[in-house]
């Protein structure tokens, strides 16, 4: 209590001191304890319920209480422990503490550590090779998550006479944990609900404490140590280092969704692992109680990052990966980086985003930043220039997700919206809807309206290639630029949550993870766009999934529902299941040509609400007409005509249709 006495005394001062009154020689580096904040008291964690919205991303400053930012930094290491404690209870399970009985063995003559942890009446062994450069030492030492050196090329650390060894993690649990019968919980009984970020970072405490007990036999740098892994084991090495300050160096190689990607900033891009789909082996069941309260959460992984601080970390990303999210990763990158700003420790914070390579495969171009890192804070050569914050996001506004810390409105701040451009669909209105989908009613749907497959159908391994497994959109846009698909959907589970999409002649690329509590606006996909017409295909992947809406916009926030009036409008026949399409003025429409592109025919259909006469041209793009396919009376109801094109070169099409006062146009690609 006196602590916290002491810590409101000073806000008052808070706003008074610079970030240039801490020298970065006054901020260690490493600390020789497991948890320096181990005797600050843990904060209040209420239920879901209780806990504040927040929607930008939340104030690494500001108390777990909500009544003190305090950016001194001899108060960090109780604010860290604050953010430690709503970790382990929303999202990973306590990580136990100091065990009743350790202790370690080395033999030279395999190189082997031995680790031996008791609670109570069981031991479990932990064993891991270590390589040693010739010498005497002492040597830093990089920790592999799964491997020596991880992913990283082993050259980086031998090549500077730095020490290796792997973390076996799986001594401790499995890759995917069965609950209750991995070896950690034979030790702690009581804790078999923890996920397994929480188990491994006990893990690798538990080597370090091995290496502290065996230091007078094996010639091993303790300050100097560092740990990396790649993918889910980038995750693991964030997850150790967060949870342990004994550790210098951190590089967190394409960590991912549940690493350095923050949570919120995940639910607004495209097929990402979100919070609502990811593996629940590696967290606390509970942690998925907020797949649709992300903004409840009272942290972020950004403060995982900040955790951290002031010791060194390299978050190594990969966009060529969508699944990564590695966008979010970059914004979470830069909320994260004010932390070590703060106390003037800038350099020892960095980010390389670069694709062109593998998974998990290091290319050349972000071989010298890792070996910057490497350099100055395993071997302590000052002149490695470590400022590095490499990305290929210029157009992404990450400042927006921060603005607001040092106030008292934790929102975003108000949007310039000058050249935004919105264009909504009502989904059972669109002109071509494959014979695969039916129409559903409900009064919260827009228009009343929504699609839904054929029960039983699905396509979950690769998009179907059946018309009749397709809806298509024609719209157009006047600028160029990345546009954001988003669609109005209700998807009850996560077996009933997703849509093969894509736009134009592109690739279909699945949409999963649309889990939501009613209708909601969901991420359907970000596509790069030219002025011009273009067509959005949707195709079924599982049952279940309800679409009611489409918004195309150059923005990547959600719509606004209560200011959206769709571009297509049309009745529906409420005592039918099946699509009835009318124009809202005088009932005619044009579909969309099928299948599209195609090779030497495809077909065109219409639609008239009374016996009319009917015009249907086609024409190149240079305005000149390639065919006449109709000129004649035609009678009500819907006719489909054929379109040969034979003899035609390969490319873009357009046929224009007229019938009364009705005009319309489509677009359609000839590809053989």
């Amino acid at each position: 209590m006196q602590k916290m006495l002491y810590r409101l005394f000073f806000i008052p001062l808070v706003a008074l001191l610079s970030v240039g009154t801490l020298q970065s020689q006054d901020v260690p580096l490493v600390y020789d304890q497991e948890n320096t904040g181990a005797d600050c008291p843990d904060p209040t964690l209420p239920a879901l319920e209780d806990l504040p919205v927040v929607e930008p991303l939340t104030d690494p400053f500001l108390s777990s209480d909500g009544t003190t930012r305090d950016l001194i930094f001899a108060n960090w290491e109780c604010r860290r422990n604050e953010i430690r404690a709503e970790i382990e209870h929303y999202e990973i399970g306590e990580k136990p503490g100091a065990p009743d009985e350790l202790t370690a063995a080395y033999t030279p003559a395999d190189c082997m550590l031995t680790v031996n942890v008791t609670v109570g009446e069981n031991t479990l062994t932990l064993t891991s090779q270590i390589v040693l450069p010739e010498g005497d030492g002492p040597f830093p030492m990089v920790i592999g998550m799964g491997g020596p050196t991880g992913s990283l090329p082993v050259d980086i650390f031998a090549s500077r006479d730095i020490a290796r060894m792997g973390f076996n993690f799986g001594q401790v649990m499995a890759h995917t944990q069965t609950r209750g019968n991995e070896p950690i919980n034979s030790l702690y009984p009581d804790l078999t609900y923890i996920g397994a970020y929480s188990a491994w970072s006990w893990g690798v405490s538990r080597l370090i404490d091995g290496l502290e007990l065996v230091a007078g036999e094996v010639p091993v740098d303790l300050q100097h140590l560092a740990v990396t892994g790649c993918s889910f084991a980038g995750k693991m090495a964030l997850f150790a280092s967060a949870f342990d300050e004994r550790i210098a160096l951190t590089i967190a190689q394409e960590s991912g969704g549940g690493g350095a990607a923050a949570w919120r900033v995940s639910e607004t891009l495209g097929n990402v692992e979100t919070l609502g789909n990811t593996s629940r082996a590696w967290f606390i069941e509970d942690l998925f109680d907020f797949t649709n309260d992300v903004p409840r959460l009272p942290y972020d992984h950004h403060e995982l990052m900040a955790m951290v601080a002031p010791r060194a970390l390299l978050v190594l990303g990969n966009p060529d990966f969508e699944w990564l999210a590695d966008e979010s990763g970059y914004v979470s990158s830069r909320a994260a980086h004010e932390v070590w700003k703060a106390f003037g420790v800038e350099d020892r914070f960095g980010f390389s985003i670069v694709g062109g390579h593998g998974h998990c495969a290091l290319p050349e171009v972000q071989m010298p930043e890792v070996e910057a890192f490497v350099e100055k804070f395993m071997l302590g050569n000052e002149d490695a220039n470590t400022d590095v914050t490499v990305h290929p996001y210029e157009d992404v506004n990450y400042e927006r997700w921060y603005e607001w810390w040092g106030t008292d409105d934790a929102t975003f701040p108000a949007r310039d919206t000058t050249g935004d451009r919105l264009q909504t669909y009502e989904i059972e209105c669109a002109p071509y809807i494959g014979t695969d989908w039916v129409l559903g009613m409900d009064e919260a749907a827009s228009n009343t309206g929504y699609l839904t497959v054929t029960a039983g159908l699905g396509s979950v391994p690769e998009a179907p290639t059946d018309s009749s497994a397709y809806i298509v959109l024609p719209f157009s846009v006047d600028t160029s630029g990345s546009f954001t698909v988003y669609g109005r959907v209700n998807c009850p589970s996560a077996d009933d949550d997703s849509f093969w999409v894509k736009v134009d002649d592109g690739d279909f690329s699945v949409q999963n993870g649309l889990t939501t509590t009613g209708w909601q606006w969901e991420r359907m996909g970000s596509f790069d766009l030219e002025p011009g017409d273009h067509e959005l295909t949707i195709a079924y992947r599982e049952d279940g999934a309800l679409l009611d809406k489409i918004a195309i916009q150059n923005y990547p926030d959600a719509p606004d529902s209560t200011s959206l009036v769709a571009a297509t409008l049309c009745t529906v026949d409420t005592t039918s299941t099946s699509v009835s399409i009318l124009h809202p003025a005088d009932g005619y429409t044009l579909r969309q040509n099928f299948p599209n592109p195609f090779g030497n025919q495809t077909t065109i259909a219409f639609t008239l609400p009374t016996s009319s006469y009917v015009s249907l041209r086609v024409f190149n793009v240079a305005g000149r007409q390639v065919a006449e396919l109709a000129d004649n009376v035609y009678p009500a109801g819907e006719t489909t005509l054929p379109f040969q094109a034979s003899g035609l070169p390969d490319g873009t099409y357009y046929y224009t249709f007229r019938a009364g006062t009705y005009t319309a146009t489509g677009k359609m690609i000839h590809r053989r």
